[in-house]
């Protein structure tokens, strides 16, 4: 089958101002070939350059949401006798995962993240990097890193501790244990489970929640909570100090208490 016949790796549609990404590769569990990070760069690319989208909401297509890296990109199996090949993975990580996560923590929008299935490897990473994971109940995140010889990469080391504590990402993350959707929400390590055929119409409340509010103010609400982690009290509490100032001067404040004081819907601009 040629190039041009195949079907998109992201599918990307805009409702309302959500940008809702689908990875494509449902035969493949949505798994990661650098075809795929390319087109989602892309899409990414197009929606920081669009002013009108005020929340992206990433899910998968089929019965998986990501397994992370597709290993047939990366066979180092031994062929015809011949050793196996050594791969440096340290540049796939550097140049594809890395820059992902760093830009979902980064992102300009809130981000919801609908695990619709299986999400494992880096595929249950770049679902943690997102501001507010909803899962269904038939889905299970599973560091599988460790059965291979490796660790979580694309953030896990850094979430999973933060999220449910020591002991229990050290459990998650050397046993590779799967890890049941209702489960990981009792847990801490994300918002909330619904029935799988409740997904994306949950999913979507949640985005237009967001997607309603005053863009500035939720970017400025979620840096202040990612940034508490590095600060102590007296940095954080001027951080806070900072972005309220900076919230505080902006017209959508100011159009959210007119709004209160006069007893009706507030239009926010962005400004």
């Amino acid at each position: 089958m040629s190039q041009a016949s195949e079907q998109p790796s992201i599918l990307y549609e805009k409702i309302n101002g959500i940008a809702v990404v689908t990875l494509n590769r449902p035969d493949k569990l949505n798994s990661f070939n650098e075809t795929m990070h390319q087109a989602l760069v892309l899409t990414l690319d197009k929606i920081d350059a669009d002013e009108n989208v005020r929340c992206l909401l990433l899910t998968g297509a089929g019965r998986g949401f990501c397994a992370g890296q597709d290993l047939g990109d990366r066979n180092v199996s031994a062929k015809n006798g011949k050793s196996a090949q050594k791969t440096d993975l340290g540049i796939t990580v550097g140049t594809y995962y890395n820059p992902l996560i760093k830009r979902l923590h980064a992102s300009k929008i809130p981000t919801v993240c609908a695990v619709n299935g299986v999400a494992a490897g880096a595929g249950a990473n770049i679902a943690l990097a997102c501001d507010i994971v909803i899962a269904a109940s038939s889905a299970k995140f599973v560091e599988v890193f460790s059965n291979i010889g490796l660790l979580p990469d694309s953030g896990g080391t850094y979430h999973l501790p933060r999220h449910i504590g020591l002991a229990r990402a050290l459990g998650l993350s050397l046993l590779a244990t799967p890890l049941e959707a209702k489960k990981a929400k009792k847990w801490g390590l994300i918002w909330d489970v619904c029935d799988p055929t409740d997904l994306m119409n949950e999913a979507m409340k949640l985005a237009e929640n967001l997607a309603a509010k005053p863009p500035v103010g939720l970017a400025l609400n979620r840096a202040a909570i990612r940034a508490s982690f590095n600060n102590t009290i007296d940095e954080q509490l001027e951080l806070e100090r900072l972005s309220m100032q900076k919230a505080g001067f902006t017209d959508d404040y100011a159009e959210a208490v007119s709004a209160f004081m006069e007893k009706r819907k507030p239009t926010f601009t962005g400004q």
